[in-house]
């Protein structure tokens, strides 16, 4: 699909679909040349890892993985033990988009809760275990949360803080998906420790910020981190040529690139959302607190602009749209300005 000068259509179908950021590229190509360590043992893995401890916190322990499913079964493996199930929301990527990954992986039961607006809440886990009280049911050990959520909402901290209490009175460890965790930086005005702090492990998710194809698993408890290593080589996550992995994520965290693409992605959503909450007929079915956003649309004007975009209509019949870093302000507009053509 092209825009009206003939160049290339920005689709707002996903963060993924959005190219690879130029300084990625550049740091890939200034990475390749000459022979380098294998498995991490190069310089560019060693500055990466240094960085993210920086941002994470000085006890932080990180692993590059080549993608988010690879991060969440990993950091998964590394919290639970025989028998333990995860507690997560039900439309959580763990439970609906990763093809049962973590439940074929490493033969544990996810036991999903009501999150109406994709934030799991302490009555819901509360709720969960009031389910699972003898040894005929799973035992709940973990409870894995997305930030930001598959519905684009962010957990405040406070909200990590109250769910953190509870799981640390009921005895349970915090996974926490961070695909989407700049995103979650950025409309917070935090930093990636103030969200970390609430998790045993976490993902910091790239690939959906301008990487080619790379993320990080953070571990943050006391002892976990010991067996991960040989856990990441046993799961296919071991990179031979790891100063790729590292070339991205170095790239993107040098002068905080990934927060100014993840500022902007949030910003053009904002833009997006408020050029079409002003149309008749239509209306956000979420707060647009990231780079989503959630709309109901006219059935004439999603007929109309499906054979002229990328967007994801979903079996409710919302249109999922969303932003990127590759996201210009005139593809706001001309999407905007197509709605607002098809309610004519």
């Amino acid at each position: 699909m092209n825009g009206p000068s003939g160049s290339p259509r920005t689709d707002f179908a996903s963060d993924n679909h959005a190219e690879a950021h130029p300084a990625v590229l550049a740091a890939l190509a200034a990475a390749a040349p000459g022979p380098a360590p294998a498995y991490g043992g190069d310089r560019w893995t060693a500055a990466a890892e240094a960085e993210l401890r920086e941002l994470a916190g000085p006890t932080a322990v990180p692993l590059l993985v080549f993608n988010g499913t690879a991060a969440n079964v990993l950091g998964l493996s590394v919290l639970l033990g025989p028998g333990d199930a995860i507690i997560c929301a039900e439309q959580s990527h763990f439970a609906v988009d990763e093809c049962g990954a973590v439940e074929a992986m490493l033969g544990r039961k996810l036991l999903t809760a009501p999150a109406p607006d994709g934030k799991l809440t302490p009555a819901a886990i509360e709720a969960v275990l009031e389910r699972c009280t003898d040894v005929r049911t799973p035992r709940p050990a973990t409870v894995a949360l997305t930030q930001v959520t598959e519905l684009g909402t962010c957990y405040t901290l406070r909200e990590l803080a109250e769910l953190r209490e509870l799981c640390d009175r009921r005895g349970l460890r915090v996974y926490l998906d961070g695909a989407r965790l700049a995103n979650a930086v950025a409309r917070l005005g935090c930093t990636v420790a103030d969200i970390a702090r609430y998790a045993d492990a976490l993902s910091f998710g790239f690939t959906k910020n301008g990487a080619l194809g790379a993320d990080a698993l953070l571990l943050m408890a006391p002892g976990i981190a010991e067996r991960a290593p040989y856990l990441r080589r046993q799961q296919g996550q071991l990179a031979s040529k790891m100063r790729f992995l590292a070339a991205q994520v170095g790239a993107l965290l040098d002068g905080g690139l990934w927060l100014d693409n993840a500022r902007h992605a949030n910003t053009m959503a904002g833009r997006l959302a408020a050029e079409l909450a002003a149309l008749p007929g239509v209306r956000l079915a979420q707060r647009v607190e990231s780079n989503a956003v959630f709309v109901e649309l006219p059935r004439a004007a999603a007929d109309f602009l499906r054979p002229r975009w990328s967007f994801q209509l979903l079996p409710t019949g919302q249109a999922r749209l969303m932003t990127s870093h590759a996201t210009a302000r005139a593809d706001v507009a001309d999407l905007a300005e197509e709605v607002r053509a098809s309610l004519r």
